[in-house]
C-alpha cells in the first residue's frame, strides 16, 4: 500500500495534472497534458523565495511560460501529485529542513484542484524507477539485477532521502517504501570516522546519517576535518568543498581537507548504501538520486563508495553482485513518479 494523504471530490485519471517535487532547497513543478503523453514545462523555483508552497505552485501557474495554463485552452489543473521531504502522516504537513507547514485539504481546495495526492518525495522517486530510461542511470559497479527483487534507494540533497521497492509475488507489483532512514544512526568504521563523528556529536547530540550525507552534512565534515587538524573552520557552501576538492575553485589548486572531506562522505554513503541492501535485500540494485553525488562528476567514480559498499565482512559476496546506479535523468525523476502515483489504482493507496 502506498502511504499518502488522498484529498478528492471525484475519483479517476483526471487531466491536466500538476506534478510537484518538493525538497528543502527548491520545488519542481511540472505538466502533463493528457494521458500517456509526456511530462513538459519544467521548472525549478527555490523555495525561499515563496511563503508557502500555495505561493510556489501560483507562480509556477502564473508564470510567463505558463500562462496558457490558466487561460488558455487547456485550463488549470485537474489534478495534482506533489512529493514532499517530509514524513506523511496526516493532513497537515510540515517540512523537516524548510519552514513550509500546510493542510493537504485546505491547499486542495485553494489550488481549485479536483484531486490532490500528496506523498514523500523519495517514495515518489521510488515510482519512477522502474520507468527509468537506460540513459537515465549510470553504472557504479555490480552484476546484473535479479529479475522481481526488492529495490534501494537513497540520495543525499538539502537532506538524506531513503525508499525503495518491495517485490509483492502475490499481487505481482513492487511496492513503494515510505520510511525515514535518512535519520538512523551513522556509524564509524575507521579512526578517522570515528573522530570526526565524535566532532559533529558534540555539535549536534545525535548524528544521524543525514547529519553528514547531505548538502549540509559535507559542510559539516569538511568543518569536523579543519576542526581536527586545527585549522580556522571556513563557511562554506557544499559546493565551494567540491570545487576545493576538485580543484576548480580560484587558483586551481585541490585543498587537501576538501578532498578527505568528500572521500569520507562517499565512504559513509556507501556504508550506509550497503546497509540498505542489505535490510531490503535489494538484490534487484540500489540507485543513488539527490542533487549532490550528480554534481560530483567522475570524483565520485574515483571514491571509496563501491569499496564501502561491499566491504560488509561474510556478506561482502552477497553486495558484490548488487548492481548501483546513480539517477541522471533530464527530467526531475521524481516527478515521473508523482504521475505513475495518480495511475494506481485506489486500493494501492492508504490514506494517513
Amino acid at each position: 500500500m502506498l502511504q499518502c494523504v488522498a484529498t478528492t471530490r471525484r475519483p479517476g485519471p483526471l487531466f491536466p495534472r500538476l506534478l510537484g517535487d518538493v525538497g528543502g532547497t527548491n520545488a519542481r513543478f511540472a505538466w502533463q497534458p493528457h494521458a500517456g503523453a509526456a511530462i513538459e514545462q519544467v521548472e525549478v523555483l527555490p523555495c525561499a523565495q515563496y511563503p508557502s508552497l500555495a505561493d510556489a505552485v501560483q507562480a509556477y501557474l502564473g508564470s510567463s511560460r505558463q500562462a496558457n495554463l490558466q487561460t488558455g485552452s487547456r485550463g488549470r489543473p485537474a489534478c495534482a501529485a506533489i512529493g514532499i521531504a517530509t514524513p506523511v502522516l496526516g493532513d497537515w504537513l510540515a517540512m523537516t529542513n524548510h519552514p513550509w507547514a500546510f493542510s493537504v485539504s485546505a491547499l486542495r481546495s485553494q489550488l481549485g484542484l479536483e484531486r490532490l495526492l500528496v506523498l514523500n518525495d523519495f517514495t515518489a522517486l521510488a515510482l519512477a524507477l522502474p520507468h527509468l530510461d537506460e540513459q537515465a542511470k549510470r553504472p557504479i559497479g555490480g552484476g546484473a539485477p535479479v529479475s522481481g527483487g526488492n529495490i534501494g534507494l537513497l540520495g543525499p540533497g538539502t537532506g538524506l532521502g531513503v525508499s525503495g521497492l518491495i517485490h509483492a509475488a502475490s499481487a505481482g507489483v513492487l511496492l513503494p517504501i515510505a520510511g525515514e532512514g535518512g535519520h538512523v544512526t551513522l556509524a564509524a568504521s575507521n579512526a578517522l570516522e570515528f573522530a570526526a563523528l565524535e566532532t559533529l556529536q558534540a555539535r549536534y547530540g545525535h548524528v544521524s546519517a543525514e547529519r553528514v550525507l547531505s548538502g549540509g552534512g559535507l559542510v559539516n565534515l569538511y568543518g569536523a576535518l579543519a576542526q581536527l587538524r586545527g585549522l580556522p573552520i571556513e563557511h562554506l557552501t557544499a559546493a565551494q568543498v567540491m570545487q576545493r576538492a576538485a580543484g576548480t575553485q580560484a587558483g586551481g589548486d585541490r585543498d587537501p581537507i576538501a578532498v578527505e572531506a568528500l572521500d569520507l562522505f562517499c565512504g559513509f554513503l556507501g556504508q550506509v548504501a550497503g546497509d540498505l541492501a542489505l535490510t531490503l535485500g535489494a538484490r534487484g540494485g540500489v540507485y543513488i538520486g539527490g542533487g549532490i553525488v550528480p554534481r560530483m562528476g567522475r570524483l565520485f567514480d574515483r571514491s571509496p563508495f563501491r569499496a564501502r559498499f561491499e566491504a560488509k565482512g561474510r556478506y561482502s559476496a552477497y553486495l558484490q553482485s548488487i548492481p548501483v546506479w546513480l539517477i541522471d535523468s533530464p527530467v526531475p525523476a521524481a516527478l515521473l513518479g508523482a504521475a505513475q502515483a495518480l495511475s494506481l489504482p485506489e486500493s494501492m493507496l492508504t490514506a494517513v
